[in-house]
């Protein structure tokens, strides 16, 4: 197994891989792991104790953590049936942005790595539809480590 380093806390998400997420060879289209991704970086600030998104809007006005940048790399395959673990955690917290890092699994292969940039957001008052990045909120990001 990869190691991961002991400073960062990891959340692991599963998931099982279904018809519905592979193409006609049987192998899971690509864009599902940017999906599983996704859903296990929410996951992670739920299993570290952050409020949901739908509470911090009410209490502090943060509706989430959009995406900036993405990068991933696949090293295997995998198809319907299997169970597989997103090990996330961030690997870096700056001002502004945070980068979470993943590793989608199987047992003990490493079928993919992704990184993402992502960034806590508040809506822009007086302006509807526009919202602006805020620095990493310090209680959430003691939570986190």
């Amino acid at each position: 197994m990869r190691e991961v380093n002991p400073m960062n806390k990891t959340v692991v998400y599963e998931i099982e891989v279904t018809f519905g997420d592979c193409d006609p060879a049987g192998i899971v289209f690509f864009p599902n792991f940017s999906k599983w991704m996704d859903a296990s970086s929410l996951n992670f600030f739920v299993k570290c104790g952050v409020p949901t998104w739908r509470e911090l809007v009410k209490t502090t006005g943060i509706i989430g953590t959009p995406l900036l940048e993405i990068h991933t790399i696949f090293k295997k395959t995998a198809t319907y049936g299997e169970r597989l673990q997103i090990h996330t955690s961030v690997s870096e917290w700056r001002e502004k942005v945070f980068i979470h890092k993943h590793l989608v699994m199987r047992g003990d292969d490493v079928l993919c790595e992704g990184t993402e940039t992502r960034a806590f957001c508040m809506n822009v008052q007086g302006q509807p539809g526009r919202i602006q990045i805020i620095p990493v909120p310090q209680d959430i990001q003691s939570l986190c480590q």
